[in-house]
């Protein structure tokens, strides 16, 4: 197995993609020399010794979600919103924020899929909210007045 893996590590990016082809039955989503790398020899690995414990992937399972939430596309790049962990900060579901500006009354529902309502349209965060109002980029939860204050040492 050792020789194996030392083999791919050597391997060009073409011999890697053509090896991915061999191994994973298919194309690879990215040519990136590194990732094709640890990806095949995980593979590899795992076609040889079997893969992951029953135990390992109900954990995954579980924890999958909270880490979906972190991912470069966050909620957007999920079939469906990820539940929220416990604890994680943000207004809760129900909750309706208001902020008065250019007077006017801006009101924002906080849905029960993490989601917020605004004007009839709904939107993934409250920074997409700010942007909707404002027109330029805002973090939410500063526009909002929810972030808090901090202590003068």
């Amino acid at each position: 197995m050792a020789a194996r893996l030392a083999k791919l590590q050597v391997m060009t990016t073409a011999h890697l993609r053509q090896e991915w082809r061999r191994v994973m039955d298919g194309e690879p989503r990215s040519y990136n020399r590194a990732w094709m790398y640890k990806r095949l020899a995980w593979a590899i690995q795992a076609k040889e010794y079997g893969g992951l414990s029953a135990r390992a992937q109900a954990r995954l399972e579980e924890l999958l979600p909270y880490a979906e939430m972190w991912m470069p596309l966050g909620k957007r790049g999920l079939q469906g919103p990820p539940p929220a962990p416990s604890g994680a900060g943000g207004p809760a579901p129900g909750t309706v924020i208001t902020r008065r500006y250019k007077n006017a009354t801006v009101t924002v529902l906080v849905r029960d899929d993490n989601r917020f309502e605004y004007s009839g349209a709904v939107y993934p965060s409250l920074t997409a909210v700010a942007k909707a109002v404002t027109g330029c980029h805002w973090n939410g939860h500063h526009f909002f007045g929810l972030t808090a204050a901090r202590k003068r040492a």
